[in-house]
């Protein structure tokens, strides 16, 4: 790579998170590198250069990363071989000489959480922490983004999440708390953040809330393990992958996305975005 590389790389950029990550460090112009599986779907960016490589393929990964200081690296597709990708790009910015890398976790990632999919997210902390990399691992919540979407057509949210609260937090606000971590990566060192809205609801609370601001009328049904697997499984989806859609609304009624933080106030330097005041942004545009 020539001198005037970007010492910076971000990763994900055509999905939702890694998109506003490199928007926003492009607006700030700072010079970055995205690593994507498809460059044509990148975004067209001020400062910006795009190479190819996929997480499982150390080789590629290796040559896209050489000469990158500091790496932002977006959690990879949820799939069976996301563990093992993503041990293969870790050890890959390994060998091109990186030495800080950002981790997008998850909030509660332990061996032997109710959510399936955090428990990939903690093996991978595991190896960056035996890495040698410094790091900073982001443990982001539930995206508030989601809830909408979560909704049926019949106007009902629906899954075995009981009277659990979630501390769900927007893509907005991780994107600003990564900007501001990738800005001055070496004020983060080896440091975790959990990232959380600003209070923790109830999915009867996340309901009223979508009625109240957006006038749909939507209601919460607290499902049935039974009810949970019997009402997704019109959608022919894999076995592995239906554990995780039911378990993210168990690991809710256990309490593991409980818990407000102010790691976002603290990061970005405003309070973190309200379940109502997204609806009523998107209800704006």
């Amino acid at each position: 790579m020539t001198p005037s590389a970007p010492a910076l790389a971000v990763t994900g950029a055509t999905g939702r998170l890694g998109r506003r990550v490199a928007e926003r460090l492009a607006a700030a112009g700072t010079p970055q590198r995205l690593v994507v599986r498809d460059p044509a779907r990148a975004p067209e960016l001020p400062g910006v250069e795009v190479v190819r490589a996929e997480y499982a393929d150390g080789e590629a990964a290796r040559r896209a990363l050489d000469g990158v200081k500091t790496l932002f690296m977006v959690s990879g597709a949820e799939e069976p071989g996301r563990v093992e990708a993503h041990r293969t790009f870790v050890d890959a910015a390994v060998a091109a000489g990186v030495s800080h890398l950002v981790y997008t976790s998850f909030f509660g990632a332990a061996p032997d959480a109710t959510f399936t999919l955090a428990r990939d997210h903690w093996a991978t902390e595991e190896h960056l922490a035996a890495s040698g990399l410094r790091t900073t691992i982001l443990r982001d919540n539930l995206y508030i983004d989601f809830f909408p979407l979560m909704v049926g057509d019949d106007g009902v949210l629906r899954g075995p999440a009981g009277d659990g609260r979630v501390a769900a937090v927007t893509q907005d606000d991780i994107a600003d708390a990564a900007v501001a971590v990738l800005s001055e990566p070496e004020k983060h060192e080896n440091a975790r953040y959990d990232l959380t809205g600003p209070a923790a609801l109830t999915l009867r609370e996340v309901a009223a809330t979508i009625t109240e601001v957006t006038g749909r009328q939507v209601t919460y049904r607290d499902e049935s393990l039974n009810e949970a697997y019997s009402s997704r499984a019109t959608y022919g989806a894999p076995a592995w992958q239906v554990d995780a859609w039911v378990s993210t609304y168990t690991a809710i009624a256990a309490g593991e996305f409980d818990g407000v933080t102010a790691a976002v106030a603290e990061l970005t330097g405003h309070p973190p975005t309200s379940l109502a005041a997204h609806l009523s942004a998107l209800n704006a545009d």
